[in-house]
This record gives C-alpha cells, sequence and structure tokens, in this order.
C-alpha cells in the first residue's frame, strides 16, 4: 500500500507543473537560480523545487542583501509576514523568455485555467503586455499589475494555507513518516537549520537516508520540519508546548505550525493556544474570568515567558502568521533594541494592551 501511495505521490510532483491542456510550470531552459548554496534550488518557505514551478517562481531581498527565490507569489506573501521586503527589488520569471523581471512592470494574468501553485488562483507573469493578452485569450484570466495580484494572494493567503495544509494533513505528513523510519538509520538534528530548503540539502547532500528521488526528499523534508521538529520541542521544557490537533480559537490555524509565535491562556487545568498575541488577547478580552495563567513566547530565546511581565512592541515592520503582532520580549532593553531596529511605534505592557489598540492591529 505505501508503495503505492508513493508512486502516487511521485506521479504528482512529477505532473504538478503539467497543466491537463499541455502548458508547463517547470523551466524548459536553464532556470535562473538566485539563493546561493546548494540549497538554491528549493523554496525557503515550502520546500518546492523551483525549477519545477519555475514559471511562478519571484524572488526578493530580505536583510538588504540575502536573496530569496520563492516557487509561488502565495511564499512570497508568506515571507512579506516575516520581513520587510522592498517592492522594488522583487523579481518574477516572465513565462515567455522564462527570465527573471522586476515584478513591478509585469503583465499579471490571474485566474486563467492554469492551476495555482500553493494556492486556487494561478498567477503568471509577463514583460509584454501582448504577450499576456495572448495568453488570456487562450487560456482565460484577468490582466492586473504585481500589486493587484499581490493583494489578490494576501487576501486569499490564509484559505490558500488552509488548502495546502489539509492535503499535507491527508497524505504527506504520513508518507514522509513512512520513509523516516524506513529509510533514516540516525537521528536527524533539526535544530541545525534555519530554513526548509536547508534540511533538504542535507538530506540530499549527504545521503542520510540514502539515495532518494526529489517525490521522496519533498514528504520527508515536510515531516521532519513540519511534524517532527515541533515534537521534539515540546519536550524542551522551555518553549511553549502545543499539541499538533490545537487550533487557535479565534483564526483556526493550527498552532504548532508557528512555535515561535505561541500563546497560551490557562483556565484552571484547560488552556488555549494561539498563533499570536494579537489573537491570544481577542480570546482574553472575551474570557477574562477565571484565568489562573497567561504565557507567551519572547521574540528572541522563544522561552515561555509570564504574559503579564513582558514587554510588547507594537506596529513593527515584523508580521506573525496573522499579520501585524504584539511582539513580546522578557526584558525591556531587548524590546527597545528591537522597537529601534524594526521601527515600531511603541512598547507596551500587558495591562496597557487595549481592545483599541488590537482593532487597530487588524486595520
Amino acid at each position: 500500500m505505501f508503495i503505492k501511495v508513493l508512486l502516487f505521490f511521485s506521479f504528482i510532483l512529477s505532473a504538478a507543473a503539467l497543466d491537463a491542456n499541455g502548458f508547463t510550470k517547470a523551466a524548459t531552459t536553464k532556470p535562473q537560480l538566485v539563493q546561493t548554496g546548494s540549497q538554491k534550488e528549493w523554496c525557503p518557505v515550502c520546500g518546492m523545487s523551483i525549477e519545477a514551478y519555475y514559471k511562478t517562481s519571484h524572488s526578493s531581498i530580505i536583510n538588504n542583501h540575502k536573496n530569496r527565490q520563492y516557487c509561488s507569489m502565495r511564499c512570497l506573501a508568506i515571507d512579506m509576514q516575516e520581513y520587510e521586503i522592498d517592492l522594488d527589488n522583487i523579481k518574477v520569471v516572465d513565462v515567455s523568455t522564462e527570465k527573471l523581471i522586476g515584478a513591478k512592470n509585469a503583465y499579471y494574468v490571474v485566474g486563467s485555467d492554469i492551476r495555482g501553485t500553493m494556492a486556487k488562483v494561478s498567477k503568471l507573469a509577463f514583460e509584454d503586455k501582448e504577450a499576456a493578452e495572448d495568453f488570456s485569450i487562450e487560456k482565460g484570466g484577468e490582466i492586473v499589475d504585481f500589486k493587484t495580484a499581490l493583494k489578490i494572494a494576501q487576501d486569499s493567503l490564509k484559505s490558500d494555507i488552509a488548502m495546502v495544509e489539509n492535503k499535507k494533513e491527508k497524505q504527506v505528513y504520513s508518507i514522509g513518516k513512512k520513509i523516516f523510519e524506513k529509510r533514516c538509520e540516525k537521528e536527524i538534528d533539526l535544530k541545525s537549520y534555519l530554513e526548509i530548503n536547508e534540511l533538504k540539502a542535507h538530506i540530499k547532500d549527504e545521503n542520510v537516508c540514502g539515495e532518494l528521488k526529489e517525490s521522496e526528499i519533498q514528504p520527508l523534508s515536510l515531516y521532519l520540519w513540519e511534524v517532527k521538529r515541533f515534537g521534539d520541542l515540546e519536550n524542551i521544557g522551555e518553549t511553549i508546548s502545543v499539541d499538533k490537533n490545537e487550533k487557535c480559537p479565534i483564526c483556526g490555524m493550527f498552532v504548532y505550525k508557528y512555535p515561535k509565535w505561541a500563546a497560551q491562556i490557562f483556565y484552571g487545568d484547560r488552556h488555549f493556544s494561539f498563533d499570536g498575541v494579537k489573537d491570544m488577547m481577542k480570546y482574553f478580552f472575551m474570557h477574562k474570568e477565571e484565568v489562573s495563567k497567561i504565557v507567551v513566547s519572547d521574540y528572541y530565546s522563544q522561552k515561555a515567558l509570564n504574559a503579564k511581565e513582558a514587554y510588547y512592541v507594537v506596529g513593527s515592520d515584523v508580521y506573525g502568521p496573522m499579520g501585524e503582532e504584539l511582539i513580546p520580549f522578557a526584558k525591556e532593553s531587548e524590546a527597545k533594541t528591537f522597537y529601534m531596529d524594526h521601527k515600531g511605534s511603541k512598547i507596551l505592557r500587558f495591562d496597557e494592551i487595549t481592545e483599541m489598540e488590537i482593532k487597530k492591529l487588524d486595520e
């Protein structure tokens, strides 16, 4: 049964970039890869092959110098929640020439017959307007500019993430777990990697699980990165422990996916977990009675903090899973440093957080 499932998944990966009408998202010439190191061929957000989804690939620059390349605009939108990314530095692959071009100058065909990459709606870019028009006539879709296409991606991000996570929960993780148990003879130190593409490069280059195909490396990496890594973290004791089945009662997202943003409210023996302080405070304002403990994650150390003793930076350029956030710190000095480095608007203590402050973050 496992072999049949794996063969099916292998087929899905190899055919995923090929649409029913013959259009392929894969590179047909040597792709332009802008990242460095052996991990450059994979998306740092989801681990997908950039070459396989080259015609929906975007790139950006973070921290003023580091190149990032994504399989899709969806993954770019996710990265923009974490980093301040200058729109002028974003590039996209021109479907016609397969060259990276400035995204702000591109014409996007949105919602064509071509399936989206990591999203329900496809977004394909062209440098030449006539080429975009011809593509739209043949395969449907609306021609828009970059900012409009990006807004569409950002507005649908929550539902797109839910769609992808549902597929991984139902199929991919179980495949990855079986590959790990059957092929990997020794443990992999998952805390040694900052991105999933670094983990994939290690698995491939070091043969830590033997010779594997891309159709095997991807589900294995997703299982290790998104499931096993957080299971291991639950035993540390200094971080907030979140069960993989816990969903944020405000937004419905799986909290264990976002450990650096985790927060919890305890009511005696019961507790609720949240994917950020913002959603936690929304719940707190509705259910203040009989609260026994509130904990948040220190942004730098990831250690659990007493929420009422933390310092919160508001209005910075660092976004959490649900957009603008209150970012907690154990020390006032660290909050001030972050405030200055990331253009924060204010620093608050727990008792200074009001419902109005929370509403402003969603605006």
